[in-house]
């Protein structure tokens, strides 16, 4: 261990010497001044020279369209902290030395920003805080932002098998990005978004200040709720209210293409599957397969067969759903099921894992849908999808009502509430050997997004930040951002909510040093007195 540390330290002296006149040089010659005992750190310290280095950065990227080809794009320095404190002398250096921060918790950013950037960056990695304490009594789970969705899950059932958390579908993401971009998941329509179960949590400002709800005050909690973690610090823990779940859940998978009267079961679930029962959500997914459509109706239902079949019969006789589709299990079982996609038979150990099996290369778009498209415009979408030659487009359609109809819109700053009555999500596939072409599969994705235009939300456009695109527009990357530059992309993901973003934004971190493509920014003292009026 000592020879260890003496061959750490002679490297990173040497580093030093060699690269005294750049940001990186500085920053490490800093960081071993700002801790007494460097070894306490110098573990989790990866620069290019270590061999670690790639293997660490690797880990988490999930989006391989994503993957830094070149030193431009990589970051200078991972660090990978195992405690709260050591990550103010972190910030600090960073700011002395005009590096920029990138916060990495599962590196499920769509467009890859929590690992790729054009200028000087550092990556703080919060792989190492992702314990889960779980207080089945108090029904409330503290939780770092380094874990998954599906560890939660896993130590909630660990617990209790009548106790779960309204979050995301895919156990590999991390709950740092998940949690403060708002979380949509399967019983969104009865708990509403994970963000809204978050009642504690302790981040890192700019300052260097370790605070908790308390000490951050309403505003700033309020904004990290949804409105992006990595615009106003690093967040080293999350406190959630648990929720109640029933001992017997039931699920069904059902298939039918276009020849089994598919479309017009779209057009009709567009009028139902908001205004079901709260406890059953029916989600929607539509992909090619060969020359025509294929779409699964999917479901969770938060009770049993008996009066699923009940709300089905009087609800939605067209699905046609009988005993045979539908399976009952517990609720950590149907996470398994749907979520991770795994056999009903798969033990729940597997949503400990954090290797995730449908990594690739992606484009996705997501809008929300406030008035039934009609056949002809569903029809439109499956000729779209049928028409790309090669990779993998799919349409998946969430619905919304329920309880996200009666939270309020400013409650957090996700405001895709009352009045949407689903999300659609549009997402093209592709594999490495086709990542030479990946231009047409983006310009396949924008021609879908252009089409869907009659038919989604307006004025604006709404979008949603977990399902981050790039091409809404970003913030400049050197130099100042105007509050006019990054409403462009920031009306379309918060809405009115933006305002008082911005707002917060400028009271917590007035020098925008936390910034990215499409970070919240600051403004000047006269603008947010004229222009950004919140309440």
């Amino acid at each position: 261990m000592k020879t260890n540390i003496f061959y750490l330290a002679s490297v990173l002296l040497a580093l030093i010497s060699c690269t005294s006149a750049s940001s990186t040089g500085k920053f490490l010659e800093c960081l071993s001044k700002q801790f007494k005992n460097y070894s306490s750190i110098s573990n989790n310290v990866y620069t290019p020279i270590n061999s670690s280095y790639s293997s660490i950065l690797e880990t988490s990227i999930q989006n391989l369209r994503f993957f830094p080809s070149d030193s431009t794009s990589k970051p200078q320095v991972i660090i990978t902290p195992k405690h709260e404190s050591q990550i103010p002398p972190i910030i600090y250096c960073a700011k002395r030395t005009n590096i920029q921060i990138r916060t990495r918790s599962g590196g499920h950013d769509f467009e890859g920003l929590s690992y790729v950037s054009q200028v000087p960056f550092v990556i703080i990695d919060l792989i190492n805080f992702s314990e889960i304490k779980v207080n089945a009594e108090e029904k409330t789970a503290w939780v770092g932002p380094g874990a998954t969705i599906g560890s939660l899950y896993y130590r909630i059932f660990e617990k209790s098998p009548v106790l779960g958390f309204p979050g995301g579908n895919c156990p590999t993401i991390g709950l740092g990005g998940h949690f403060s971009g708002g979380g949509v998941g399967l019983m969104l329509r009865k708990y509403g978004l994970a963000a809204d179960n978050v009642v504690d949590a302790r981040i890192v400002d700019v300052s260097g200040r370790i605070l908790d709800r308390k000490s951050m005050g309403e505003d700033l909690f309020w904004a990290i709720r949804g409105g992006g973690g990595a615009s106003f610090g690093v967040i080293t823990a999350w406190k959630v209210q648990l929720v109640d779940v029933p001992e017997t859940v039931t699920v069904f998978r059902i298939s039918k293409m276009l020849e089994q009267n598919a479309t017009q079961l779209v057009h009709r679930w567009q009028h139902v599957a908001p205004n079901l029962d709260k406890d059953l959500l029916i989600a929607v997914d539509a992909s090619r397969q060969n020359s025509t459509i294929e779409v699964w109706f999917s479901s969770m239902f938060l009770g049993g067969i008996d009066r699923l079949l009940l709300i089905m019969k009087n609800s939605f006789p067209e699905l046609g759903l009988v005993r045979e589709d539908c399976t009952e299990m517990s609720w950590i079982q149907s996470v398994v099921y749907i979520a991770a996609r795994f056999p009903i038979e798969t033990s729940p150990r597997v949503l400990l894992s954090r290797s995730n099996p449908f990594k690739g290369y992606f484009k996705a778009k997501l809008d929300y849908v406030q008035e039934p498209i009609p056949v002809s415009g569903i029809e439109g979408v499956w000729r779209h999808l049928v028409e790309l030659e090669a990779g993998q487009a799919r349409v998946e359609m969430v619905p919304y009502g329920g309880r996200m109809a009666e939270i309020c819109d400013s409650a957090i700053p996700f405001p895709h509430r009352a009045g949407n009555l689903y999300e659609v999500i549009q997402m093209v596939t592709w594999d490495e050997k086709q990542n030479e072409d990946s231009g047409k599969y983006i310009s396949f994705s924008r021609k879908l997004e252009g089409y869907l235009t009659p038919y989604v939300s307006k004025n604006p456009r709404e979008a949603y930040l977990n399902a981050r695109d790039l091409d809404l527009g970003v913030n400049n990357v050197r130099g100042k951002t105007s509050y006019e530059q990054a409403s462009v992309w920031g009306k379309r993901y918060f809405k009115d909510n933006f305002d008082r973003l911005v707002r917060v934004k400028t009271v917590v971190d007035l020098e925008n040093f936390f910034r990215n493509e499409q970070s919240i920014p600051s403004v000047s003292l006269a603008l947010r007195l004229d222009c950004v009026s919140v309440t």
